[in-house]
């Protein structure tokens, strides 16, 4: 039997708002895809600085949408930044990377 590794979050209020209500997507969605077996994830070259690293992750939730999810790494955790359902170049992506 596969056991999933735990994943510890970190969540501002405020993200966790905003993504609900501008696009739709809860923070148990967002955090299902990190569990995705066939998520892809990228650095974000844009929008990291020196001092954070941020991430990008496509990823199928437990809704069975495909999401990007926009997250950085703080002190053992993931933040998620953003998170909303995948664009159809950011889909085509996702099910190139997965195939």
């Amino acid at each position: 039997m596969k056991t999933l590794k735990e994943i510890r979050f970190d969540w501002d209020l405020w993200n966790v708002q905003k993504n609900e209500l501008k696009h739709g997507v809860s923070a148990i969605e967002a955090e299902s895809c990190f569990y995705d077996e066939k998520l892809s994830i990228f650095e974000d070259l844009q929008h990291s600085t020196d001092r954070e690293k941020r991430y990008i992750l496509y990823g199928k939730s437990m809704e069975s949408r495909v999401l990007m999810v926009g997250f950085t790494l703080r002190r053992a955790k993931v933040r998620v930044i953003t998170a909303r359902s995948a664009s159809r170049k950011e889909r085509g992506i996702y099910e190139k990377e997965t195939s």
